[in-house]
């Protein structure tokens, strides 16, 4: 089967793979200050990022829970409930476990501090904020944001696949992949939150890239998107080396 790609002369495999999908930086700013909210989105959008703001840690987590952001910012007295509490949730959701947080706070004691780094927070920003160091920050986290991007860049693979659950197991195809995810077309899904063995057979004539994971939505045309979250090494360490030439760029 043939690739169909720029980068055809450096790879030839089972899979058929398009160019890949490169989407904008994107924010998550959690905070109830209107005033604070707004200089946060005008920094943020000097630097190309997008930012979504949310007014309560209720609104704010299911965002987090279902949408990849680059970076997110916590004001630290955020209601319902405190900041560390959300930056801990923020660290066992799934698509953002590994984004950079910034906690905003104006609670200069060391023991904040040190309880905000121990939830899972990246960076302490302090009010009233400085919009030059809130920029450099932002610049401190872009080789992570750069490493997330490529990690959960998607590239559009037609590749067979064998998506198994318990008993049950389905064949179909891959519609695209990345190094934490696909999206596979099957005749028939299985329900958000099961856990998934899923086979990828990328190279012909290779063994399936085998990952482990949990169906994260279901689209209507028998479409499931699945977070690849319990691979082994060496399988993702495979499913990488496939993915590298279209995610370096």
């Amino acid at each position: 089967m043939k690739i169909e790609t720029q980068n055809e002369s450096r790879i030839q495999t089972g899979a058929r793979v398009a160019a890949p999908s490169g989407p904008p930086t994107r924010a998550l700013v959690v905070g109830d200050e209107e005033a604070m909210c707004a200089l946060i989105r005008e920094t943020l959008g000097a630097a190309s990022i997008d930012a979504v703001t949310s007014t309560t840690s209720g609104e704010a987590a299911p965002r987090f829970h279902d949408k990849k952001f680059d970076v997110i910012l916590v004001d630290l007295c955020v209601p319902p409930v405190d900041a560390f509490k959300l930056v801990r949730e923020i660290r066992l959701s799934g698509f953002n476990r590994s984004t950079p947080v910034i906690m905003i706070s104006d609670d200069l004691r060391p023991a904040a501090l040190s309880e905000g780094f121990k939830a899972g927070a990246s960076f302490f920003v302090y009010k009233p904020i400085d919009r030059a160091h809130l920029m450099r920050l932002i610049l401190v986290t872009q080789g992570t944001i750069d490493q997330e991007k490529r990690r959960f860049r998607r590239v559009g693979v037609r590749a067979k696949v064998q998506v198994r659950c318990g008993n049950r197991s389905e064949e179909g195809e891959t519609i695209d992949l990345s190094l934490n995810g696909a999206l596979v077309r099957v005749s028939h899904t299985f329900p958000v939150g099961s856990p998934v063995e899923v086979s990828m057979y990328l190279h012909a004539g290779m063994p399936p890239v085998i990952g482990l994971g949990s169906v994260m939505r279901v689209v209507d045309g028998g479409q499931m998107g699945i977070q690849l979250d319990r691979m082994p090494h060496s399988e993702s360490g495979r499913l990488q080396e496939f993915l590298l030439p279209f995610t370096s760029t």
